[in-house]
């Protein structure tokens, strides 16, 4: 599905059902260097059971036009400059890593149609390594790599242990690397760089989520060493209404490492939201 925002068109996953604007819509929004593909084993399952389903190439990813823009709140507005067109009734906010810091502003410029966030794989601050923000500027290649090994549990083996190799000719540990290797082959070298200095220069997460009165869901991987636990404790506390689900032996890569478990986390909270919404 295509959408408009501003003067560039975005393209948002329905999950392989038309986007039915009589129901309400869980938009999700992928980290740096992603696109919405990280979501489809999540977004299939929505769609196919009462949801509406956004799951976005951020401007300048997948096949949304660009170019990247280069702040979290820019970001956020042209999300908002697509979804405030619509006449679905209510909207769930989610977004993994990077994806959740615009989540958190997009639900600032939608909040009274947002029933609530959900925020994965987050942090705040999300500062990035000196040595790595380097890296992406001088090699990028050295980075994704990098960004690869860094965003997966420890005890997922790349060549043995299950998930890791469903079935044959298919790997979830190489498919991340592969994502961040065609999104640089479309949209050029300088996607890597500008997200991650994105996420390291926003600075306003706390005023963000304390101005909020929507509940706000917290799936994080015990095993994340990205984005730790302990660090997504701040937007834990500037939250109204936290729930916290803690997936283990899961890393930052948690969409694909336990799908079932960020699937049943979605499903349970956006029910919950939608209902006190209504109520």
């Amino acid at each position: 599905m295509k959408l408009a925002a501003g003067n560039r068109t975005l393209f948002a996953y329905t999950g392989g059902r038309t986007f039915d604007e009589q129901l309400p819509a869980i938009v999700l929004l992928h980290g740096a260097q992603g696109d919405h593909s990280v979501w489809t084993l999540q977004s299939r399952w929505l769609a196919h059971h009462g949801y509406a389903v956004l799951a976005f190439d951020l401007p300048g990813h997948g096949r949304s036009e660009g170019p990247p823009l280069p702040t979290v709140e820019a970001m956020a507005d042209s999300i908002a400059s697509a979804l405030q067109p619509l006449r679905t009734p209510a909207f769930v906010v989610g977004g993994h890593s990077m994806g959740s810091l615009i989540a958190l502003e997009t639900a600032q410029r939608l909040r009274d149609r947002v029933a609530g966030i959900a925020l994965l794989g987050t942090a705040f601050p999300m500062r990035v390594s000196e040595a790595l923000l380097a890296a992406t500027r001088e090699d990028p290649a050295r980075a994704m790599q990098m960004i690869n090994v860094w965003s997966h549990s420890a005890a997922l083996a790349p060549f043995t242990a299950r998930p890791g190799n469903p079935g044959p000719g298919f790997s979830i540990f190489w498919e991340n690397l592969r994502l961040m290797q065609r999104t640089e082959a479309i949209h050029g070298r300088d996607v890597l760089v500008n997200d991650f200095s994105a996420c390291h220069a926003y600075a306003g997460g706390l005023e963000a989520m304390r101005a909020l009165a929507c509940p706000a869901l917290f799936v994080l991987g015990a095993s994340d060493s990205m984005t730790p636990p302990r660090l997504a404790q701040p937007l834990i506390e500037a939250a109204r209404d936290a729930t916290v689900v803690t997936l283990p032996n899961t890393g930052h890569a948690l969409m694909a490492e336990n799908p079932e478990g960020v699937r049943r986390a979605l499903d349970t909270f956006a029910r919950k939201a939608l209902r006190h919404r209504a109520e």
